[in-house]
């Protein structure tokens, strides 16, 4: 029996049958691709909720389970039992390393940390109060300049290459971004030191100061690069593979999703989780908000709880509290913001309002937290959120590099505007 979808045309009764074609993990799709040939028609799906505009084998989300796989691995099995380098490996090569694959990986991710010395000069092109996103996706575009042969890849090896460059460079960038915005000197990137230690050292240490970096945050963090590597065709992904089917520089493409990743509705959201606990203020006027949260009259939202995707609980907030709460322990952290989640969090587990509707705590929530508990300036966490996921944006770039039937993202409208002007 074949899996087809007859579709008629109830103003000709035409019918034709489409292909169903079945995949691996979720939901079947159906080949619409001559719809408008056969019907002169198109499809209509405002935001693509129901639009699977690619194949990919890199990650897999199941929103009712609460699921996430990178390459087949549950998120919780890598968060918890490997580190942010091999993951990246991972979702480069779709195969965990071995002991000496990772050595030769990490060694010459060291190599590739120091941008060239003309990069330096783009940051002095800002003002101090420039917003880190700006310079971060400017600067990440200029590497272009500096590596013109990355334009046409042809090879596997020449990806990797430029793969390893870019998520090694982009810490220092990043790191240099913060700096420069402060007013402080720059810190050059240690060759010593593993990959997560490194950047942090670069945001705190001065010349002749090392800052006291605790292993915890470093596990932290390092787990929140994890956590963000790549959460399948979102708005950020969807735009570098977009700009991808174009033919531009790859660094092109991760400077678009960048500046797609800034957004408050997508990598912004943490930083407006840390901006609605901080209006709140204090645990006593925690049921003062959740009531205005839940009056249908009242526009407030309370930021940093559902999902797009999600219908059950995130399971990378499911890591990230449990990390929450170690740092919280092991730093001694006794902070009002933290207090203040706690309880939001305890009633929204709770309150039939939120159960009922799926507002579970999301993965926004907890890493805005814990970046605070951390002393991570706000206007730091997206900076930080890129890091992370500049490894998913270069896997699915070359997926779509490489796939044949990759051609130029062009979707279509429907016209509701005036016709046949004249002056």
């Amino acid at each position: 029996m074949k899996n087809t979808l007859t579709l008629t045309d109830n103003r000709t009764n035409k019918e034709v049958e489409y292909q169903i074609h079945e995949s691996v993990l979720g939901n079947p799709v159906v080949d619409i691709s001559t719809l408008n040939k056969d019907f002169s028609l198109f499809t209509y799906d405002n935001g693509y909720g129901m639009t699977a505009g690619c194949t990919s084998d890199i990650t897999y989300i199941d929103g009712e389970k609460g699921e996430l796989l990178y390459r087949g691995y549950p998120i919780e099995y890598l968060a918890k039992n490997h580190n942010y380098l091999e993951t990246c490996y991972l979702l480069l090569n779709g195969e965990l390393p071995t002991e000496q694959e990772y050595k030769e990986f990490e060694d010459d991710m060291k190599t590739k940390r120091y941008p060239k010395e003309g990069i330096k000069k783009i940051f002095d092109a800002f003002p101090d109060n420039a917003h880190p996103m700006a310079v971060l996706s400017s600067a990440v575009s200029a590497l272009s300049a500096f590596h013109h042969q990355h334009l046409d890849i042809l090879s596997d090896e020449e990806y990797m290459d430029m793969s390893r460059r870019l998520i090694a460079k982009i810490p220092t960038l990043a790191a240099y971004t913060y700096r420069h915005s402060m007013g402080y000197p720059l810190i050059s990137p240690n060759m010593n030191m593993y990959f997560t230690e490194n950047f942090l050292h670069m945001l705190r240490d001065f010349p002749g100061y090392e800052a006291d970096i605790k292993q915890v945050e470093i596990d932290a963090l390092d787990a929140i690069f994890t956590l963000h590597a790549d959460h399948e065709q979102n708005a950020s992904t969807s735009t570098v593979r977009l700009v991808c089917s174009t033919g531009a520089h790859p660094y092109g493409s991760i400077s678009a999703g960048i500046n797609a990743l800034w957004g408050r509705a997508h990598g912004g959201a943490n930083e407006s989780v840390i901006d609605q606990l901080m209006e709140i203020g204090d645990v006593s006027r925690v049921d003062e908000f959740i009531k205005k949260a839940k009056d249908p009259n009242d526009s407030f939202k309370l930021m940093g709880f559902g999902h797009r995707v999600y219908k059950n609980f995130d399971p990378r907030a499911t890591v990230l509290k449990e990390l929450r709460n170690k740092l919280q322990k092991e730093l001694g952290i006794n902070s009002k913001l933290i207090e203040v989640a706690n309880k939001i969090e305890e009633i929204a587990l709770t309150d039939e309002y939120f159960v009922k509707r799926n507002l579970y705590p999301n993965i926004d929530f907890y890493s805005g937290t814990i970046l605070s508990a951390m002393k991570i300036p706000r206007s730091m966490f997206t900076p930080i959120f890129v890091i992370g996921r500049t490894v998913g944006w270069l896997a699915q770039w070359n997926e779509q590099r490489k796939d044949t039937k990759n051609k130029i993202v062009r979707p279509r409208q429907r016209y509701m505007g005036p016709t046949n002007k004249k002056a």
